[in-house]
C-alpha cells in the first residue's frame, strides 16, 4: 500500500482536490504578470531631444515664430537612417537652411549635433507613463532597463532557492503565506517610491516573493493530488499563467500608467494573504517529519470535505505508519542541498534539470520581453502570446498523459529553438511570419515549462522535492536573469540574440532525453525509493543470473526446469520496490513410488 492508495481511500479526486487546486491556482492567474510586467511599465516610447527655450530655437528671432512643430524638428532634430527624428542628438544650433525646397542635410556632419542636454520628448499617445519616460532611460541609459529586468530574475534566483530549503525545513503553507505578503508590500513600495534605486529594490524583492509561491503552489497542488490528477493539475497551473498574460494585456491597456499598473497587480495579493491560512499542510510532510498526529487530523478533514465519512474510523496513525513504512525507515534525520549530489541517481536528475531549467528560461524570456521589435500594437501581440499557449498545453497535456513526460520535455524546447533559428532567415518586411512564429516558439517553451514544473516534482523524493525544486527554479531564474542581457548584444549585432536563444533551447531539449520516465509512478517519498527505482532492473537481471548459476550447479537438471519455470512467472510479477523470497521445490520420484522433496530459496525484486 503507497501513500496514493491512502488519498485514494479518501476520497481521490475529491471536493477537497477541486477546492484546493482553486484557491492555489487564483494567486497564479495574478503572479505571473510580475515576470512579464516591465513589458509595459519598462516600455520606450517615441522620443527626441527637448529643445531649449530660448528664442533662437522658437524661430521668433528669425521671424519664423509661425513655424509647424514638423518645421521646427526639421531644422532642430537630424534624421536617422528611417527618416526619424534622431533620438539622442540635436543640432548645436538651428539649421535654418533646411527649411529651403532644394536643401538636405546631407552637408551637416557629426560636428553641428550635440547630445540631449536639456532632456527628452515623449510620444505619450500609448503610453502615458513608463520608468522610461520618468527617469529618463534612454540613449547612454537604455541599458538600465535590462538591468532593472535582471535583478528583477536575481531575486527570483535567490528567493528560489531560499524559499525551497525552507519550506523542506518548515512546511509549504508557511512560507506561500509569507510570500503573498512580501509580493504585496514589495509591489505597493514599487509603485508609490520615487527612486530607481528604490524600484529595483524593491522589485528584487518581488522577486523572490514569486519564487515563493510558484515553487510552493506546485508542491502542494502535486502532494495532496492522488497520480491520476497530477498531470491535469499541473496543466492547470500552466494555464493560469498563460490566462496571467492575457489578464495583464487587458489591465495594460486600461491602465497607462506604470505606477497604478503595478499596483493593481500588486494589491490582490493582501487578499491572498488573508485566505491562505485556510490552506492544509502535505499531509506527505508531516508524516515524512514526524507529525503523524497532525496528518491524522488533515487527512481526516480531507476526509470530511470528499464525503467519506466512514472510512473516518479506520484511519488511524497505524494505517498512516503501514502506508508510509518503507519511506519512516528510509527517511534521514536531516537534509540539505548536499543531497541533490550525494547520490549517483539523484545527482543525474539534478543536473539534467538544471541544465533544461537554466536553457528554458534563458530562451523564454528572450523571446517574450521585447514585444515592441514586432511592429504592431505591443497589447495586441501580448494578448497573442499569452492566447497561443492555451492550445499548445493543450496538445502537450494530452501528450504527457499519453507519450510520457521525457519526450515532451525533450521535443517541446527542440521544436521552439529550431523555430527561432528559423526566423533568422526570414527577411524583415514579413512581420506576420516573424511574428507567427515567435508566438509558436514561445507556445513550445510554455509546453517544456509547464512539463518541467511536473516533471522535475516527480523526479525528486518528498524529503527534498522542495530543495530540488528550488535549485532547479534557480538554474532557471539565472537563465531569465542573463536573457535580458543578451538582448544589449542585439543593439549591435542583431542577428546574435536569436541564434543563442535558439542554440540553447535546443541543448535542454537533448538534455531532457536522458532523464527517466514518471508517467503512471507513484510520486517517490525518499531519495532510496528513486536510488531503487532507476536500479530496478539492472538489480532484476543480476539476481536472476545469481539464481540460474547457482541452480545450474547442482547435480540434478531437474531442479533448473523447476527454476525456469518460476522464472517465466515471475517475468509478469510487478512488485516496487519490495524484495519477494520464493522457493523452488524439486520433486524426485523414487523406484518404490514414493517421493523426495527439496526446496531452494531465492529472492528477487
Amino acid at each position: 500500500m503507497t501513500f496514493n492508495d491512502l488519498l485514494e481511500s479518501i476520497g481521490g479526486v475529491g471536493n477537497f482536490q477541486i477546492l484546493h487546486t482553486f484557491v492555489l491556482l487564483l494567486p497564479t492567474c495574478v503572479v505571473f504578470s510580475h515576470n512579464v510586467l516591465q513589458i509595459f511599465t519598462v516600455a520606450v516610447p517615441g522620443h527626441h531631444c527637448r529643445l531649449p527655450p530660448d528664442a533662437n530655437w522658437t524661430g521668433s528671432a528669425n521671424g519664423t515664430s509661425g513655424l509647424s512643430e514638423r518645421g521646427l524638428l526639421l531644422v532642430s532634430i537630424p534624421l536617422d537612417g528611417n527618416s526619424q527624428p534622431e533620438k539622442c542628438w540635436r543640432y548645436a544650433s538651428p539649421q535654418w537652411r533646411l527649411l529651403q525646397t532644394n536643401t538636405t542635410a546631407a552637408n551637416i556632419t557629426q560636428e553641428h549635433t550635440v547630445p540631449c542636454t536639456e532632456g527628452w520628448t515623449y510620444d505619450h499617445s500609448v503610453f502615458s507613463s513608463t520608468i522610461v519616460t520618468e527617469w529618463n532611460l534612454v540613449c547612454d541609459q537604455r541599458p538600465m532597463r535590462q538591468v532593472a529586468q535582471t535583478i528583477y530574475m536575481a531575486g527570483m534566483m535567490l528567493g528560489a532557492v531560499t524559499f525551497g530549503s525552507l519550506a523542506d525545513r518548515y512546511g509549504r503553507p508557511p512560507l506561500l503565506t509569507w510570500s503573498y505578503l512580501q509580493m504585496a508590500l514589495a509591489g505597493t513600495c514599487v509603485a508609490f517610491l520615487p527612486s530607481f534605486i528604490s524600484y529595483c529594490f524593491f522589485r528584487f524583492l518581488c522577486g523572490m516573493a514569486f519564487s515563493g509561491i510558484a515553487i510552493n503552489t506546485n508542491c502542494l497542488l502535486l502532494e495532496w493530488m492522488p497520480m491520476r490528477g497530477r498531470t491535469a493539475a499541473v496543466t492547470l497551473l500552466g494555464f493560469s499563467f498563460s490566462v496571467s498574460q492575457l489578464i495583464l494585456a487587458g489591465v495594460a491597456y486600461g491602465i497607462r500608467d506604470w505606477r497604478w499598473l503595478q499596483f493593481a497587480f500588486s494589491a490582490p495579493f493582501f487578499l491572498f494573504f488573508l485566505f491562505s491560512w485556510l490552506l492544509q499542510e502535505s499531509a506527505r510532510w508531516l508524516i515524512i517529519n514526524g507529525k503523524s498526529q497532525v496528518a491524522l487530523r488533515n487527512l481526516r478533514r480531507v476526509e470530511r470535505v470528499n464525503g467519506k465519512t466512514t472510512a473516518g474510523c479506520a484511519l488511524t496513525q497505524e494505517v498512516l505508519k503501514s502506508h508510509m513504512k518503507a519511506e519512516m525507515l528510509a527517511k534521514r534525520s536531516s537534509h540539505s542541498a548536499v543531497d541533490l549530489v550525494r547520490t549517483p541517481v539523484i545527482r543525474r536528475i539534478t543536473c539534467l534539470l538544471a541544465l533544461a531549467w537554466f536553457s528554458m528560461g534563458f530562451a523564454y524570456y528572450g523571446v517574450g520581453m521585447d514585444l515592441q521589435k514586432f511592429g504592431f500594437s505591443i497589447y495586441l501581440v501580448q494578448a497573442c502570446f499569452g492566447a497561443i499557449d492555451i492550445p499548445a498545453k493543450l496538445v502537450g497535456t494530452a501528450a504527457m498523459i499519453l507519450i510520457g513526460r521525457r519526450s515532451v520535455q525533450s521535443v517541446a524546447p527542440i521544436l521552439a529553438g529550431l523555430m527561432i533559428l528559423i526566423n533568422l532567415f526570414i527577411p524583415e518586411e514579413m512581420q506576420i511570419v516573424h511574428t507567427m512564429l515567435s508566438a509558436l516558439s514561445k507556445g513550445c517553451l510554455a509546453v517544456a515549462l509547464t512539463c518541467a514544473h511536473l516533471y522535475s516534482a516527480e523526479l525528486y523524493p518528498t524529503e527534498i522535492r522542495q530543495t530540488g525544486m528550488g535549485f532547479v527554479s534557480m538554474n532557471g531564474r539565472v537563465g531569465s536573469m542573463v536573457s535580458p542581457l543578451v538582448l544589449m548584444i542585439g543593439e549591435y549585432v542583431a542577428s546574435l540574440p536569436p541564434l543563442i536563444y535558439g542554440f540553447v533551447a535546443v541543448l535542454a531539449g537533448i538534455g531532457a532525453c536522458f532523464l527517466m520516465e514518471t508517467r503512471n509512478h507513484h510520486l517517490p517519498d525518499t531519495i532510496e525509493g528513486v536510488e531503487n527505482r532507476m536500479k530496478q532492473k539492472p538489480l532484476l537481471e543480476k539476481n536472476l543470473d545469481s539464481e540460474q548459476m547457482a541452480l545450474s550447479q547442482q547435480e540434478d537438471h531437474t531442479c533448473q526446469d523447476h527454476f525456469l519455470t518460476g522464472y517465466k512467472a515471475r517475468e509478469n510479477i510487478r512488485i516496487h520496490p519490495v524484495t519477494v523470497t520464493a522457493t523452488v521445490t524439486k520433486i524426485t520420484q523414487q523406484d518404490n513410488n514414493s517421493e523426495t522433496r527439496s526446496n531452494f530459496p531465492c529472492q528477487f525484486q
